[in-house]
């Protein structure tokens, strides 16, 4: 019997038993190793998307593990392969997809949302959505694949480039990758984030932070910028004054990368976006591209994963992890043990 933790109601889940059952056709199954708890995690946590989440629901979409059994026409895959996985499944005929835009599909399956997640001991999904992990990756660390293929695509719908000054609002996990993404790419980048222990973090891995409880965030990025403002912000916190502080802190032609989910709409400061010829991306989700540059980085070290996992817990505590983060808790990255001892999964 293997286990599974699922979403049953607001702030409420359990440890049940999951289906065991054979691979279809274009399928594999895996034994997930470790699954991370993320922003998006939190919102079906505290029942922000019932609508879309049919429960009980298991969650679930930053992984790494192992691939257990293929199901018929799967090449490529063999037991024992240590794998993440890209969590979408698009239709492939709507206006996005023809567009060429298959990860914002108008239809899109985002595994682990839409339909069953990781954080479980077995795990069946479509053999395209694998990507290969270098064996000397331990599973630990790619586990936060995921998330800096996120960042991966921030950076790049934000045309980063060499020597160009990035303001980073907001420094939880998603912020902190940024940062260090679009400082690989050569970036000089700052980060802006009220809490103290996630500053220290962020120090400790070469990051200048900035405290906006206490510091005069655009005086900061005037003398920093010689007055010119800031070539690129991204808006991480998902708060209003974080969104003021991205716009206020862009120079001319600037461009700010809008990154974290708003449940509600926010004041603008449009005259801004004026007067300074501003520009405004989205950046929602990935491509199989980001997530191949996002398993180097973590491989070469450039994303130093093991300094962000702040704690690992058994699958039977992740309720209780979950209230650790919906706590604020001074953590970066939890992770949830899915490893099946009892089935002997090679890790």
């Amino acid at each position: 019997m293997t286990l599974a933790v699922r979403y049953t109601s607001a702030r409420t889940l359990d440890t049940a038993p999951a289906a065991d059952s054979e691979p279809g056709p274009g399928e594999v199954e895996l034994a997930p190793a470790y699954v991370g708890i993320c922003g998006t995690d939190l919102h079906i946590f505290h029942g922000d998307m019932d609508a879309r989440v049919s429960a009980p629901a298991v969650l679930g979409h930053e992984m790494a593990g192992r691939v257990v059994r293929v199901g018929p026409g799967v090449e490529g895959w063999q037991p024992g392969d240590a794998v993440t996985v890209v969590p979408l499944r698009w239709d492939g005929t709507c206006p996005a997809c023809l567009a060429g835009h298959q990860h914002i599909c108008q239809h899109l399956d985002f595994i682990g949302i839409d339909s069953p997640g990781a954080m479980q001991q077995r795990w069946t999904v479509p053999a395209a959505t694998l990507v290969r992990l270098p064996e000397s990756l331990p599973l630990d660390r790619a586990a936060l694949v995921e998330p800096t293929a996120v960042a991966v695509h921030d950076v790049g719908r934000a045309g980063v480039r060499e020597g160009e000054k990035v303001v980073v609002v907001g420094g939880g996990p998603v912020g902190i990758l940024i940062a260090l993404v679009a400082r690989a790419t050569g970036a000089e980048v700052r980060v802006v984030e009220l809490n103290a222990h996630r500053r220290l973090l962020a120090g400790e891995l070469g990051l200048s932070t900035w405290d906006p409880a206490a510091d005069d965030i655009t005086g900061l990025v005037q003398q920093w910028t010689g007055e010119a403002g800031a070539d690129v912000a991204f808006e991480v916190s998902g708060a209003a004054a974080g969104v003021e502080t991205a716009v206020d802190v862009l120079g001319v032609r600037g461009r700010l990368c809008l990154v974290a989910i708003h449940s509600r709409p926010r004041e603008v400061n449009l005259h801004r976006f004026f007067w300074r010829e501003l520009t405004l991306v989205g950046a929602r989700l990935y491509e199989r591209g980001d997530f191949e540059r996002a398993v180097i980085l973590v491989a070469d070290g450039t994303i130093p994963a093991d300094r962000l996992i702040s704690k690992v817990v058994p699958l039977t505590e992740a309720s209780a992890a979950f209230e650790a983060l919906e706590g604020g808790a001074d953590v970066m990255k939890i992770l949830v043990d899915c490893i099946d001892d009892t089935q002997g999964a090679a890790v």
